[in-house]
């Protein structure tokens, strides 16, 4: 019923019986525009997380850098130590939108819809008590942690809208590292890699993952960066 920008565009549905069972019979996988195939079967396990829930539906996109993680994987980092806590951001299409306005302070975000458990947050403030760094698993879950953060103006639960956007200068309150793909040029996501690592860093992590041809992108490669 309306269109916007961007495309971007507002609909009215009419549907009779369960909505999500009619997307779950028609529609595809929504893989990023940039994979240049038709979605397949396989799909629907390989680009879903190991910590991905059926009750949380509503992401345009998987958090890429939680398909690094298996089990085994996990069960390693378990053993060896680390903590696991979980957020929830709903990935919006916005994501793949590349960052048009020359002046990178005039871009506008897009919101996507975040939640952070209170066991998550007592989570993230024992790790700091003890001096032990916060490690996001993916730009989706940084940008749950620090829109939480910049809502609340400390480590609190949160479910609501966020539609901060991480640039250089962004002084983080939650997250001390990440583990990320190798993004695409211009993105916010790029963007927001170079406000943690500084863009001296990135610039020459992806020269590096070009000379040794690593895989960008959603079914690729990952870096972590401080």
């Amino acid at each position: 019923v309306q269109r916007g920008d961007f495309g971007h565009c507002r609909v009215e549905l009419t549907w009779q019986g369960d909505l999500a069972a009619i997307f779950e019979r028609i529609g595809h996988m929504p893989l990023p525009p940039y994979i240049r195939r038709p979605d397949s079967p396989e799909d629907r396990e390989r680009y879903q997380t190991l910590h991905c829930r059926a009750d949380r539906q509503g992401s345009v996109a998987a958090p890429t850098a939680g398909l690094h993680f298996t089990p085994a994987v996990r069960q390693a980092l378990a053993d060896a130590g680390f903590g696991w806590a979980q957020v929830c951001l709903h990935v919006g299409y916005g994501t793949f939108s590349p960052v048009r306005a020359a002046d990178i302070r005039d871009h506008a975000m897009h919101a996507e819809f975040a939640e952070v458990p209170a066991e998550t947050a007592q989570a993230v403030l024992e790790a700091k008590a003890q001096g032990r760094p916060v490690v996001a698993v993916g730009t989706t879950s940084a940008r749950a942690l620090e829109g939480a953060f910049a809502a609340r103006g400390a480590v609190e639960p949160f479910a609501g809208w966020t539609d901060i956007f991480i640039r250089p200068g962004y002084r983080f309150g939650v997250v001390d590292a990440l583990l990320t793909n190798f993004h695409l040029p211009g993105s916010s996501l790029v963007i927001m890699v170079a406000a943690l690592a500084g863009k001296d860093v990135i610039l020459n992590a992806y020269a590096h993952a070009v000379r040794e041809r690593f895989r960008f992108f959603s079914y690729g490669d990952a870096m972590l960066i401080r």
